[in-house]
């Protein structure tokens, strides 16, 4: 598919032609098709994106794989509503899209001319069925120095490893926005053998390989009645890992012959897309460019006024295979730089050479613009994490340390641009690190430039036991806490004058209603870089 048939998708699904009532299928009319909920996202001070899926009968891998489905029309209308008050009495928008079977029957809405920093209502009609209203806001002027914001940051849901209990106590912590850090969906069967892990519950879906696939399964995921919360209190920015597609996948290359793969990759962006609240956009080459590079480009900036700026990165899509991995086979589990001469290699990345001036000229901007804070949302741990106590070295290749070079321009981009705070957000490792982040790793008296919170999963199981998490944070001095054992989320409230996480861990993930608490507080300073203890 080229350009001009994503323009013209997009065009019939924002501007459907009204149809009159009659013209409906009295049963598809009837009947709800809306089992996936709504969320939205990308919000800018005028306007944000509305989503929406339409799905008839059962909801894939809650059924025997074989249950007949219900398949729905080429096309369906779409009706959605933006209002100023819950009860809809004061709307400020409305229309009507197409949900086309070419994109999963998924709804993507820009709506846009809407007041700055100002909550709104919204929901999707079709027939008689009506969404359940949820909220979503517009972000601050451009110029606005806001008081406060308060977002959470999260990652890493693997269905069957628990329940998503944390997005029912994000609730009620007065979020502003969440950011998603990848692994939204898993790409996994339910396992053949016992795992090593409790299996909390189960699915009837196959190994995603196609974009049936992948639909079912982020169909599966968003049957989860906590998460569909989540996504209808405010708006969310995302960002992918390797999980939407194949583990540890790096560029065009993965795991299997590279045709299959690259069919597995773009199967896997294009439902991606779909299942987002996104812009059209993001989509640079169309539909049928999504298994080139940069087919969906992903990574892009969100200001939240003179607060705050967003950076938010893509760590798989352009990063070089992870160093020396066989090529069609898995990455190893560590490397050292005498076993691995070319972890060095100052030519290799994990954001491409384009990807990397994209920050630096972003971080430089912040300066310029006077941003206080520059949040730098990406998929994995940023800080430098040797399982072995100096002069010895092991490293693991699919994290930043796998990319040394690649980080030290990054470290020197953030020295560089001068930018007044630089704090980076990470997930991937289902375990929770803070750390302070220095102009060079190699060297550990440099100075600390910038602070990071990589944060826990929200379900998915660690392999790390504690004992060994404590290790590796006592052969590394810039390490503050390490803790594996716990699943949760991480709340950054976010002051002209000081950061603040907060890390939120659940009592229990095997439970749908487990308590929660704070395992730890940090706090960054303006002007002051590195986390500390509160």
């Amino acid at each position: 598919m080229h350009r001009r048939d994503l323009i013209r998708l997009a065009s019939a699904a924002a501007a459907a032609t009204s149809l009159p009532r009659w013209s409906w299928s009295n049963t598809l009319a009837q009947r709800d098709l809306f089992p996936l909920g709504v969320a939205s996202g990308s919000p800018t001070p005028d306007g944000f994106v509305l989503w929406t899926r339409l799905l008839d009968g059962p909801v894939p891998g809650t059924v025997p794989f074989d249950t007949p489905r219900l398949p729905l029309p080429a096309s369906l209308t779409v009706r959605w509503e933006v209002a100023e008050d819950e009860a809809f009495r004061r709307i400020v928008r409305t229309g009507q899209a197409n949900a086309l079977a070419e994109l999963g029957h998924a709804v993507h809405v820009e709506v846009s001319g809407l007041r700055p920093d100002r909550w709104y209502f919204y929901r999707f009609m079709h027939g008689d069925a009506v969404t359940q209203t949820a909220r979503t806001r517009t972000a601050p002027a451009l110029h606005a120095m806001p008081g406060r914001t308060r977002f959470a940051f999260v990652s890493c849901q693997r269905w069957e490893q628990g329940h998503y209990a944390g997005y029912r106590h994000m609730l009620d912590e007065n979020l502003d926005l969440v950011v998603f850090l990848g692994d939204y969906v898993y790409e996994y069967a339910m396992p053949k053998k016992p795992p090593s892990y409790q299996l909390v519950r189960t699915h009837t879906l196959p190994a995603a390989k196609t974009l049936a696939d992948f639909r079912d399964r982020y169909a599966l995921y968003k049957t989860d009645v906590q998460l569909q919360a989540a996504h209808r209190a405010c708006p969310w920015l995302v960002t992918w890992d390797d999980h939407e597609v194949q583990n540890d996948y790096a560029g065009l290359e993965g795991t299997g012959a590279a045709g299959d793969f690259l069919a597995r990759r773009g199967a896997g962006y294009q439902a991606f897309y779909e299942n987002m609240p996104l812009r059209a956009s993001v989509l640079t080459q169309g539909i049928g460019g999504l298994g080139t590079l940069d087919g969906l480009r992903i990574y892009e900036r969100h200001a939240w006024g003179r607060l705050l700026r967003f950076h938010m990165l893509d760590t798989r899509q352009y990063r070089d295979r992870q160093p020396c991995r066989v090529p069609g086979e898995e990455s190893p589990s560590s490397v050292t730089p005498t076993g691995c001469p070319e972890l060095r290699d100052p030519a290799r990345s994990i954001l491409g050479s384009y990807q990397e001036r994209w920050l630096e000229q972003g971080l430089a901007q912040d300066a310029a613009l006077g941003e206080r804070w520059s949040a730098v949302a990406q998929q994995t741990i940023f800080a430098q994490r040797n399982y072995k106590m100096l002069p010895a070295e092991s490293y693991h290749p699919s994290t930043w340390d796998g990319y040394p070079a690649s980080r030290q321009r990054v470290l020197d981009a953030v020295q560089g641009a001068g930018a007044r705070n630089t704090v980076f957000l990470g997930g991937d490792i289902h375990q929770n690190y803070v750390s302070r982040v220095l102009a060079d790793f190699s060297r550990p008296q440099s100075p600390v430039i910038a602070s990071e919170f990589c944060g826990t999963s929200i379900a998915s199981a660690s392999g790390t036991a504690q004992s060994r998490a404590q290790e590796i944070a006592d052969n590394n001095p810039h390490i503050l806490l390490a803790r594996s054992d716990r699943r949760g989320y991480a709340v950054a409230d976010v002051t002209p004058g000081r950061w603040l996480t907060s890390l939120r861990v659940l009592d229990d993930v095997a439970q749908p209603d487990s308590g929660i608490s704070t395992l730890a507080r940090f706090a960054v300073d303006d002007c002051v870089p590195g986390p500390r203890a509160v």
